[in-house]
């Protein structure tokens, strides 16, 4: 395994290429409303990505993966493919993940929103899922272990009954979307500590927690809990420093989308 140390100089290209992204996120967060398609979000990520910032999707092509944006609906957990046949409805939950490359350097996040009035447990599900991660990033100081932060995703969610995916982790990030080290969002006997933490190693870490039972079922590119109940996303790109590990998806004044 070769985790990277990211320098000032490459941190501050992160920074950018999530300042950007965050900016997207709001702006499709605005959209989503019962009788818009999925396909309408991607279409407009894509231009927001690609015209408006000059950058590149760093989802579309990867892996084949056709897509700008996943759109991932109620039951699916991650993976959704857009749609103009996928029409949102009041009621609906919806994951939408993302991600941008800006001068080499890759962003990655994902939030999970209601689509008009919601019932309180799929609100209940939402913010502990959104919940999980912070809890999980108060241990992503450097000098702790890379496991201590997927114990305490995995406590924080379970105490209120929910599944914690096995199946997709969190991982690595820089001038690859994906690289070392693999994050679970859970921490089982005969795993050890994982990596021990070092400032300027960057991560997008990124719970994916479920109603009911934690399994799913995956077939190609289709993934869906295995029980049928709802499932949320949510994913921030962090650094690693020297005290409070920096998120950097979120705006410079810290605000969230």
């Amino acid at each position: 395994m070769s985790v990277t140390i990211k320098s000032e100089h490459e941190i501050e290209l992160m920074r950018e290429s999530c300042r950007l992204l965050a900016i997207v996120h709001d702006e499709i967060r605005k959209m989503i409303e019962p009788g818009i398609s999925t396909m309408q979000l991607n279409e407009r990520a894509h231009h927001m990505i690609t015209k408006e910032f000059g950058c590149k999707p760093n989802f579309l092509h990867l892996y084949g993966f056709p897509y700008t944006i996943c759109t991932s609906v109620n039951d699916q957990v991650v993976h959704g493919f857009p749609s103009k046949d996928v029409i949102l409805k009041e009621g609906d939950i919806i994951s939408v993940d993302m991600g941008l490359i800006y001068k080499g350097y890759h962003s990655d996040a994902a939030r999970t929103w209601g689509v008009g009035k919601i019932s309180e447990e799929d609100q209940k599900l939402i913010d502990v899922t959104k919940q999980s991660f912070f809890e999980g990033i108060k241990y992503a100081r450097a000098g702790n272990h890379l496991h201590d932060i997927s114990a305490a995703v995995q406590a924080y969610a379970e105490s209120f009954g929910f599944g914690v995916v096995r199946d997709m982790v969190g991982h690595g990030i820089g001038t690859a979307l994906h690289e070392d080290p693999q994050i679970p969002n859970f921490k089982e006997r005969g795993m050890g500590k994982g990596i021990r933490l070092r400032p300027g190693m960057t991560f997008a870490i990124e719970p994916m927690i479920n109603a009911g039972t934690w399994e799913v079922d995956i077939d190609d590119w289709k993934c869906v809990t295995s029980d049928g109940s709802k499932s949320a996303h949510y994913e921030n790109t962090i650094v690693i420093t020297d005290g409070d590990p920096e998120i950097l998806t979120l705006y410079r004044d810290g605000r969230e989308v």
